[in-house]
This record gives C-alpha cells, sequence and structure tokens, in this order.
C-alpha cells in the first residue's frame, strides 16, 4: 500500500470527479493521504475530508503564499484546528522565496515562527515548504529543537538534508523525482537513511513521468515509488513498505 503523505484534494481541479477519487484510492493501492492545508479556509476542508474518507487525514496550516492575507483570526482558527483528532500535522508552512510580489521575507518568518510553536504547543509534526529560502529554513528550524517535521517535495542539498536528518527532520519526494532534469533529489535520496524517506504527490501539481503537466492524483503514486526504488537499487515493493511505516510512524498513526 501506498501512503501520499501531500495531497491538496481542495483544489478546483478536482470539483468534478473529487469524491469518487477519494473512495476509490484504497481498492487502487493508496491506502491513506494526509491533505495539508494552505489558509484557515482549506486547512477547514482539509479536516471535512478527513471526517467524510476513514483513509483520509488533514493537516492545518498558513502557507507562504498566503502570508501577505493571514491575521490573528487566523492563526487562532489553525490554533483550534489543531485539537481535532485527524489533524496530524501543522502543513503546509514554510518559506517561498521563489516570486518577486511575494510578502516579504519578515513577515513570512514571522509566519513560520508562529506556526513552529503551535506546532510544539500541539506535540504535532511539522509539514515546510521551503523554495529558494533554504538557508532561512535551516536557520528556522533550528529555533525549534523540541519540533520534528518534513520538508516536502525536498530540493535542497546532500549537506543540507544530513544536517535536518541529524535534527531529527525527514523528507518526503513527489513526481518531480521522475524528471529527466531531476539532479538534486535523486542525489539526496541515495544519501538519506532509509528512515528518513517518505512519498508524497503534492497534487493535483507535479504529476510523474509520463503524466507530466497533466493534473496529479494518488493513483499515480506507483511512478514514483518506481524512481524511487532504482535511485536506491531496491524493489518497488520494499519501498512500498518503507515508506508506508515512516510515513505512519511520522504521523502517529498505527
Amino acid at each position: 500500500m501506498l501512503f501520499d503523505t501531500h495531497a491538496h484534494y481542495d483544489d478546483p481541479r478536482f470539483d468534478a470527479d473529487r469524491e469518487a477519487l477519494l473512495s476509490a484510492l484504497p481498492e487502487k493501492g493508496v491506502g491513506r493521504v494526509v491533505n495539508c492545508g494552505s489558509d484557515a479556509f482549506s486547512s477547514r476542508r482539509s479536516l471535512e475530508f478527513a471526517r467524510t474518507y476513514p483513509h483520509v487525514y488533514a493537516a492545518a496550516g498558513i502557507h507562504p503564499e498566503s502570508a501577505g492575507e493571514y491575521g490573528e483570526e487566523d492563526l487562532a482558527a489553525v490554533d483550534a484546528l489543531l485539537r481535532e483528532e485527524k489533524v496530524v500535522a501543522v502543513g503546509e508552512i514554510g518559506l517561498d522565496y521563489y516570486y518577486e510580489d511575494a510578502a516579504s521575507r519578515e513577515t513570512q518568518l514571522a509566519l513560520l515562527r508562529a506556526q513552529l510553536k503551535l506546532a510544539e504547543e500541539h506535540g504535532l509534526p511539522a509539514v515546510i515548504h521551503d523554495r529558494e529560502a533554504h538557508a532561512d529554513s535551516l536557520m528556522v528550524v533550528k529555533e525549534f529543537p523540541r519540533v520534528r517535521g518534513v520538508f516536502h517535495c525536498y530540493s535542497g542539498s546532500v549537506e543540507m538534508a544530513l544536517e535536518l536528518y541529524r535534527l531529527g527532520w525527514v523528507f518526503s519526494f513527489g513526481g518531480s523525482v521522475t524528471f529527466k532534469n531531476a539532479r538534486k533529489a535523486p542525489e539526496v535520496i541515495a544519501a538519506l537513511p532509509p528512515e528518513a524517506i517518505m512519498l508524497e504527490t503534492d497534487c493535483p501539481y507535479l504529476a510523474p513521468v509520463p503524466f507530466r503537466g497533466k493534473r496529479n492524483d494518488s493513483t499515480l503514486m506507483g511512478y514514483t515509488a518506481e524512481a524511487v526504488a532504482a535511485i536506491r537499487g531496491v524493489s518497488r515493493e520494499e519501498i512500498e513498505a518503507l515508506t508506508w511505516l515512516n510515513a505512519c510512524r511520522f504521523f502517529g498513526l498505527a
């Protein structure tokens, strides 16, 4: 069975077939999914999905792309959601310095620190988005030594990955590892200890080859598992079993 540790089924691209798709996942080899929030509204929707489908869980958080619009009421909403039984992580949170019109770095850093504090208070792992912000992401997580989490779709260096691993952090990888131009991620996957690796889709984004450019969903994870297995020099079945165990342990699920 596959465990999709990072999805966005609240995205409008799933409006036409969301119910049928989510309902059918277990029979298609996807045993669990964590749907990650991007703001207070999508975090609430993630919880709705988790309450509706036994195999779906939720993460609640404010994405750095939403940092320019958040207020204290949004943090309060996330705080409340983190008390819910099927909310298993704080996320998707982090830093994104890629876009010129993004919220200021100071605003993003303040929001990240506030949400890592929530993770610490609730004893939950954090799901980190790190785009073009590797040094600051590492700096901030070091400020919260009692918080553990995952860097999703990790794109940093091997050296940074190993430093984060020593701090108790893990990493998830999606369809981008199947791309011909993938360079850093395969090196990181080869270097990491097996217990530090999980799988994700980030759907509807980052569909694996041969579906690149199309809408992604959890049923396509097998292509990612195949790619990770090839990098590690093991079978796909071994990667599925390993990443299932890692994800269940990470999210505190039996």
